[in-house]
């Protein structure tokens, strides 16, 4: 499967948080990754950034792009990058982690990989969406089990509290949901953002945008708007 891109676009603003702590990288224009730090202040930002860096670093020495992509090449980018935050064990850096987003395009296709509530969206302007990761969260699987409806999720004070994340020396490493996405067409979006973006739009209204007719410019340009 041969995939062409449009020119990708980022957004990397601070918004109403006290601090950047959201990271992102992409390599070759086949590699994009999105990770959203907590932990406090300068926390956050070093596990983000270290896990961005280190699967960067891993795609460009391990990954032939005219050979197939694996879910076993994924686990070993993912170890790297573990062994590159477990440096961090000591200290007050020790309690630090970071959510993950990560979308790799090969001959086969999409591996999209997530770990936390950062999201990963599949958009087909006129059809819909297609894909969306759910959420690994404490509001989403109450929602799940029944326990909370939909609503109460989205303003639950408890929202922010995530069962999955990328942490330094812990002895079970969470893994991610995977999934293989083949079915792509001409004018498929594919949207990563952190909670702060998710903060400020509904699902109805990011279709609405991704399904307009404006340039990629101007939906970016709102976006931003929306911070």
């Amino acid at each position: 499967m041969k995939i062409s891109l449009y020119p990708p676009l980022s957004i990397h603003e601070i918004g109403q948080r006290p601090n950047q702590e959201d990271s992102i990288a992409q390599w070759d224009n086949r590699l994009f990754v999105l990770c959203d730090g907590m932990g406090g202040h300068e926390k956050g930002e070093v596990a983000s950034l270290t896990v961005c860096e280190s699967l960067v670093t891993w795609f460009k020495e391990h990954v032939n792009t005219e050979e197939p992509f694996t879910n076993t090449n994924l686990h070993e980018a993912l170890e790297y990058a573990y062994t590159q935050l477990d440096q961090y064990t000591d200290g007050e850096l020790k309690r630090m982690g970071t959510t993950l987003t990560l979308l790799y395009m090969g001959g086969e296709g999409i591996i999209a990989a997530y770990i936390g509530d950062s999201r990963i969206y599949h958009i087909r302007p006129g059809k819909g969406l297609l894909y969306q990761s759910r959420d690994h969260s404490l509001v989403f699987e109450l929602y799940q089990s029944g326990e909370i409806t939909y609503e109460e999720m989205l303003s639950s004070p408890q929202k922010n509290i995530i069962t999955r994340a990328m942490q330094p020396g812990v002895e079970n490493r969470m893994r991610p949901d995977v999934i293989h996405i083949t079915d792509i067409t001409s004018g498929d979006y594919f949207y990563m953002c952190s909670d702060g973006m998710l903060e400020q739009m509904t699902n109805d209204e990011l279709l609405t945008l991704f399904s307009s007719e404006k340039t990629d410019e101007e939906k970016c340009q709102q976006l931003k708007e929306e911070i």
